[in-house]
């Protein structure tokens, strides 16, 4: 019995806990009978209906694109000032009690600042949402930077090799791990911070559709809405996340 474990497809595995929380919803909706608690079924139908309306492929692009852009921006930043706070003890005292406090800072502020001094546009959706994220990804590429192998980077002195390929080939894959992390993580928050920008201060997008439905309590278009999103986020988890993580931490299996 072990080994027929053992030898089940990692996809199925991953996929049993869903299938299992799928079932129990659907017989307790069944038991409930309340339009409060729809079936699977019937947020399955919903979302059908959606798709072929066309409305949701419209929505859920352009949330997809804020999150995109503000995932982006919040990686490039927080892996290169995470970096330099790690490697410098001047830049860290300097931005330790800014970053404190931007890590304390509630995405609900931050996202009616943006909207009050940059406007109800684009621009200020996604700097909202990379706002909120640039300080956890810093915190976690710190602790990377911090904790890099010495000898390595001697090695690197010693011999002259160019900082650019110090940063290419000693730096960056001792913090894949910690990129990687801060990438997972930063998906998972970015676009629930989104769909707060979207309801908050956008005419389109999963939020703005989420506030429009919540208004006539359409539960089930609620769910239907959330299960597209969600389905496109294991999606990207499955087939570029997870392979992209084995790559890059290949070398040290």
């Amino acid at each position: 019995m072990p080994q027929a474990r053992a030898g089940l497809p990692a996809g199925v595995i991953r996929s049993g806990s869903l299938l299992v929380l799928l079932l129990i919803w659907q017989l307790v909706a069944l038991r409930v009978h309340d339009p409060l608690l729809p079936a699977p079924t019937a947020v399955l139908a919903s979302l059908f209906h959606h798709l072929t309306a066309g409305e949701l492929l419209h929505h859920l692009g352009m949330t997809l694109l804020r999150v995109l852009a503000a995932f982006v921006i919040a990686m490039t930043v927080g892996v290169a000032v995470g970096i330099w706070m790690g490697r410098s003890r001047l830049a860290n005292q300097l931005l330790d009690s800014l970053l404190v406090l931007m890590l304390n800072l509630p995405a609900l502020v931050a996202a009616i600042l943006c909207f009050i001094w940059i406007g109800l546009n684009e621009t200020a959706a996604v700097i909202a949402v990379a706002l909120n994220k640039i300080p956890t990804v810093i915190t976690n590429i710190r602790e990377g930077a911090r904790a890099l192998d010495p000898q390595l980077l001697q090695v690197g002195e010693v011999y002259r090799v160019p900082r650019l390929t110090v940063l290419r080939r000693i730096v960056l894959p001792q913090l894949y791990p910690y990129i990687m992390a801060s990438a997972r993580s930063g998906l998972a928050l970015i676009w629930k911070i989104v769909l707060v920008i979207e309801l908050l201060g956008r005419s389109d997008g999963i939020g703005f559709q989420l506030g429009t439905y919540f208004q006539f309590f359409d539960l089930t278009s609620i769910l239907a809405y959330t299960a597209a999103f969600a389905a496109v986020v294991f999606v990207i988890e499955a087939l570029l996340l997870r392979p992209l993580d084995r790559r890059l931490n290949g070398w040290r299996s």
